[in-house]
């Protein structure tokens, strides 16, 4: 069997906490920020975790996290 090859995508985006979940960041923050309050700009800054849904998908296109 020839090795499999992770998502270099996915692995840019995703990584993996102490406790074995995965943590991304959040979405539109790129641009349009002036309509956007502070209170929002300042939430989309931290880091979540992934919904668990995804997760299945994710480990299988980055077999080596």
């Amino acid at each position: 069997m020839p090795k499999m090859k992770t998502s270099r995508s996915a692995a840019k985006r995703f990584k993996l906490t102490g406790t074995g979940k995965l943590k991304r960041f959040k979405a539109y923050k790129r641009h349009i920020l002036t309509k956007k309050s502070a209170k929002t700009k300042r939430n989309l800054r931290q880091a979540t975790m992934t919904d668990a849904t995804n997760v299945k998908n994710m480990k299988k296109i980055m077999p080596y996290l």
